[in-house]
């Protein structure tokens, strides 16, 4: 019952957390401008990983996606990568973990097929939750970088060469997401845990029981029955055993009898 529910738990945390990554990954808060100094502007401006946003102070919002690949910075294509193999790792794991789940019987699937099958989709969910996570901390990274040397130009007196970014809530979505994906993935190997031993004590416990009742006994040899009953078949109507004479010998006529 234990092993039931801890697959059925990791199941939804780990499905919990592939939405998550699809969700943050769609995101356009990535990094949103930093108001800290011009608390009013007219322009608010945020950037997601496929497309960058303008919203104007009347509401009005207009987004333009990146019409290119090689002008974008390597980092930030790698971003890109890790989230899309974290949500396909995590997709694949959610196709693996449905079949393997316990309480779901398809055919005569056995425990240890099942064992191999939850194993294999909790190190799927514990690679995408770790892809997620090493993504989004990147892209923190560039955020943090970027910030500090534009806080570093202001300083200096070039306070129009460069807005300041910082952390969208795409981030914190991608961080949680990739959490939850990482803690799915470790409840289903600790569910896979829970099935291999029942099964390897079951055989064990099998094996030594059948070993123990085995006896072998020893007595006279007895003859095959087939003898006996050919024995009893030539006995018919017109047979007639030989008499037996006094020394238990038996006397069978001779040819001068017949005379």
């Amino acid at each position: 019952m234990s092993t039931t529910i801890c697959q059925v738990m990791g199941f939804l945390v780990a499905s919990l957390g592939v939405a998550g990554c699809v969700v943050a990954t769609a995101m356009d808060t990535w990094s949103t401008q930093d108001l800290y100094d011009n608390p009013v502007t007219a322009v608010f401006q945020y950037q997601g990983l496929w497309r960058s946003c303008v919203r104007q102070s009347s509401g009005f919002t207009e987004c333009r996606p990146y019409f290119t690949i090689l002008g974008l910075p390597a980092m930030f294509q790698a971003v890109r990568a890790l989230m899309i193999v974290g949500i396909v790792l995590g997709i694949l794991g959610l196709l693996v973990c449905i079949f393997a789940l316990k309480c779901i019987h398809i055919g005569s699937m056995e425990n240890s097929a099942k064992a191999n099958m939850t194993l294999t989709s909790g190190i799927m969910f514990i690679v995408a939750g770790l892809c997620a996570i090493t993504g989004v901390s990147v892209f923190a990274n560039m955020l943090v970088t970027n910030f500090w040397m534009s806080t570093a130009n202001m300083y200096q007196g070039m306070q129009n060469v460069q807005n300041r970014y910082t952390f969208g809530s795409a981030l914190f979505v991608g961080w949680v997401a990739g959490g939850l994906a990482l803690v799915g993935g470790i409840m289903m190997c600790l569910a896979c845990r829970g099935l291999l031993p029942e099964e390897s004590r079951y055989k064990a416990v099998s094996y030594h029981a059948s070993g123990r009742n085995i006896s072998y006994r020893t007595g006279p040899y007895k003859g095959g029955s087939g003898y006996e009953a050919e024995a009893k078949s030539r006995k018919g109507a017109g047979y007639e055993e030989a008499p037996r004479s006094e020394d238990g010998r038996r006397s069978y006529p001779s040819k001068y009898d017949y005379v």
